[in-house]
């Protein structure tokens, strides 16, 4: 089978009707993935996008592929997608979410041009998945991923699925239509080198079941080592003449949800992850490839998390491909957000259930289907039927749907709870026992935080270390309970909602990152829990300015190193270890840093140590509460102030001296990471206001391949320390030179000191630049390479 890309050449109307499907008047000319209509990035009405607009575009066919079979396959058409071809209706879709095809054989005309056309409403009051009531996302429209047109003979490989139920061992199942001429398949498996590992031949038949390839000592995928192979299937006549090749990447994993946890490979395994919308600023879900994987890039290295859910709905496939080869385990499901409709709505779920099943099998990251509506009610009859296509489709996965429900009716291996419960001052999470109606099944938390706590870019130190230590608590909780398989936080990313349900400016502000994927405090809780790329954050930028009374209250600092050395003003206040007994099961938790005066008591007072310790922590006390401070501390300091013979005046003077340092320099903290007797990061934390830009692009070297390329651009304004500037609220513009245009406006206001924007490939090659500019600031240039590979478009 020849696939080609189909993503240029389009022409895009906002207003379907007869007129555009005769190819008369004139429409705007697009390139795919396509959003229906562009946002703002504050304040977007869900209104804009709801319409029924229309793609369209000629299509060459060479005389040569008369007499073959030919397919239009579209990724993504959100959200009911009807297909014309030369004026006919050929079929039509009900889902945004997963990718459907239509035959075009004896409808087109090979040695001619054909004229396709799509009819797309992305109204939200479609009787179908997602829809019916409220919706906690904005769903936008288009057709937001890529368009394909496959030419195969008129026998072919319409599908093909691998699994492997032992380590050694790959069971392949294969579908042929058209069967006439094929009479055997061989199989081959490759490595990641390309050398071949099994060969085989079958006979060929319609179906094709359980065909054995074994394989000795593979390299099995793991999040740490994602060994992948390929599966390639040729398909041939009598006469050993090829008719059709496909190819599919897959793994050799074992995974399985048990009672007490999840374990993959034989091993146990604590999921730790965060949920993700495929939502981006601007046009909605409308990304090509390169900006998909990217949001796993973040998750595997930024982010260190092992696992990701893709709430709610099957994402892009160069996301998952991305999950197979970073070693990110998937937990996949159906579109839907609480709501039930009725039977014809439900049959459209369960041909959503059956298309994801199909189309998304093969990667090895997805070890759970989520077969039940997201939060929604029970439905015995209905999610029995999701649960049977799950099972036949693919026996070697387990089955789950997420919850909000206290011992739901439990159809499915794993019972998946969204556990909102910790409010900050409780425990991270209620225990199985109350929430499973079955004790001997996997327990996932599936979400946790979120709404419970929305917190900006640009909130108060406060309320972003108060986030970062909600996530702290229920990871801890997570990995303190045996019988926890993992848990997904709510949620990777903030993004677009309806009014009534994100901030005034209609944003969900839930993310551990903001929407344009720049790292929130909370971020740090997640990178330090794991072992790769140095952590090092403090949860205070240490102006005491911003607190009340100057009261800094208690802080943390989060690293994955083993301690960290903190030095004020080049005096060195000590080493700061995990202590207390606050977070019990997390390998790397956050670590108290309350010590802002050290040994300078001590040495500037002449005093012992004993006294000098007792003094300054009464001292610190009232730099941690103000005047709050608990009873226990004025106890404590009225006995000291006895006992050290210390009265009011010299307390006083020794908080004005040591502790409250108004009317002289601020100091400068400085801290440096430890890890195996090594300094592994270090920053600096001090008043100025010296502002300069900082910028990390996804990628510099653009290639136009099946589609445009894009790079993502984020953008902070950092001080002379590299700190970002929180209340850096500047306006920032951006200006593009060459082969590249921006995707939004051409400036945004940086939120909390942090922006970005997008830049897309126009179809030329050669070098580009994206300038970027402040009021207050140096300007900053980026220079990007754009290939052109011979995608060969029709």
């Amino acid at each position: 089978m020849i696939r080609r890309p189909l993503n240029n050449g389009w022409e895009f109307t906002e207003r379907f009707d007869d007129s555009f499907l005769r190819f008369e008047g004139d429409a705007a000319p697009v390139r795919l993935p396509h959003t229906c209509r562009e946002l703002p990035l504050h304040y977007a009405d869900e209104r804009d996008y709801q319409m029924v607009c229309g793609y369209r575009r000629t299509l060459e066919l060479p005389a040569e592929w008369s007499g073959k079979r030919l397919f239009l396959t579209l990724d993504g058409a959100a959200h009911q997608a009807t297909v014309f071809v030369n004026g006919k209706e050929a079929a039509s879709h009900f889902c945004g979410y997963t990718a459907f095809t239509v035959e075009l054989t004896g409808l087109v005309s090979c040695g001619g041009t054909n004229q396709i056309a799509v009819r797309l409403d992305t109204r939200e009051s479609l009787d179908q998945p997602p829809f019916g009531h409220v919706i906690d996302y904005m769903t936008f429209g288009g057709l937001y991923r890529e368009v394909w047109l496959d030419v195969a003979e008129q026998a072919y490989i319409a599908d093909m699925f691998v699994r492997t139920p032992s380590m050694e061992q790959a069971l392949v199942d294969l579908a042929i239509e058209g069967g006439g001429p094929a009479d055997a398949v061989s199989l081959s498996i490759l490595d990641a080198a390309g050398k071949s590992v099994f060969t085989g031949t079958f006979g060929a038949a319609e179906r094709l079941q359980a065909l054995s390839c074994p394989v000795s000592h593979p390299r099995p995928w793991t999040p740490d080592s994602p060994g992948l192979y390929t599966l390639e299937a040729v398909l041939m006549d009598a006469g050993r003449r090829v008719l059709d090749v496909k190819r599919t990447r897959f793994g050799f994993r074992q995974a399985e949800f048990r009672p007490d946890g999840f374990f993959l490979n034989g091993e146990k395994l604590k999921l730790r992850g965060l949920n993700r919308h495929q939502s981006y600023p601007y046009v909605g879900y409308a990304m090509p490839a390169s900006i998909q994987r990217h949001d796993a890039q973040v998750l595997k290295h930024e982010l260190q998390c092992n696992a990701v859910r893709t709430s709610h709905y099957p994402q892009s496939q160069a996301f998952l491909d991305a999950c197979d080869e970073l070693g990110l385990i998937v937990f996949t499901e159906i579109p839907g957000w609480q709501h039930i409709g009725g039977e014809r709505w439900k049959d459209a779920a369960c041909q959503n259930t059956r298309d994801m099943l199909l189309q998304y099998r093969n990667h090895p990251s997805i070890v759970l289907w989520g077969v039940r509506i997201n939060e929604s009610q029970d439905d015995d009859g209905f999610y029995e039927r999701t649960n049977a296509i799950a099972r036949e489709l693919d026996p070697s996965r387990q089955t789950s749907g997420v919850r909000f429900l206290w011992k739901s009716s439990l159809l499915e291996d794993v019972y998946a709870f969204n556990d909102f419960s910790h409010a900050g001052h409780n425990g991270g999470l209620l225990p199985k026992s109350l929430i499973s109606p079955d004790k001997g099944k996997g327990y996932l938390i599936s979400e946790f935080n979120g709404h419970m706590y929305p917190t900006k870019p640009f909130d108060s130190p406060a309320h972003r270390l108060d986030h970062a230590l909600r996530h702290a608590t229920v990871l801890d909780a997570v990995y303190g309970r045996e019988d926890v398989a993992g848990g997904f936080g709510w949620c990777m990313a903030d993004y677009y909602t309806h009014g009534d349900f994100g901030s005034g400016d209609r944003i969900c502000y839930h993310g551990v990152l903001d929407m344009f994927r720049n790292p929130k405090l909370a971020a740090a809780v997640y990178a330090s829990a794991g072992d790769g790329a140095a952590v090092l954050a403090v949860g205070s930028e240490m102006d005491i300015g911003d607190y009340p009374a100057g009261s800094i209250g208690d802080n943390y600092i989060f690293t994955n190193a083993d301690f960290v050395r903190v030095w004020r003003d080049d005096k060195l206040l000590g080493e700061f270890r995990p202590a207390g007994k606050r977070w019990k099961s997390l390998r790397h938790p956050p670590i108290p840093f309350n010590d802002t005066v050290g040994a300078a008591i001590e040495e500037g007072e002449g005093w012992s140590h004993k006294k000098a310790e007792a003094i300054k922590d009464s001292l610190l006390a009232i730099q941690r509460f103000g005047v709050k401070i608990p009873l226990k501390y004025v106890l404590k300091t009225a006995w000291r102030a006895v006992r050290w013979r210390t009265g009011p005046k010299t307390f006083t003077r020794l908080h004005a001296d040591y502790i409250n340092t108004w009317g002289v320099d601020a100091p400068v903290y400085r801290f440096e990471a430890v890890k195996d007797g090594r300094v592994t990061a270090a920053l600096t934390k001090s008043s100025n206001a010296a502002l300069r830009l900082e910028v990390d692009a996804s990628r510099t070297v653009l290639t136009e391949g099946a589609s445009y390329d894009a790079a993502a651009v984020r953008i902070r304004i950092v001080d002379a320390n590299g700190s970002t500037a929180p209340y850096a609220q500047l306006p920032v513009r951006f200006a593009v030179s060459g082969p590249l245009e921006l995707l939004g406006p051409d400036a945004a206001c940086a939120d909390g000191g942090m922006c970005g924007t997008y830049v897309r490939t126009t179809g030329a090659a050669g070098t580009g630049t994206l300038r970027i500019t402040t009021g207050q600031t140096a300007p900053l240039e980026l220079t990007f390479q754009v290939r052109v590979e011979d995608s060969a478009h029709v």
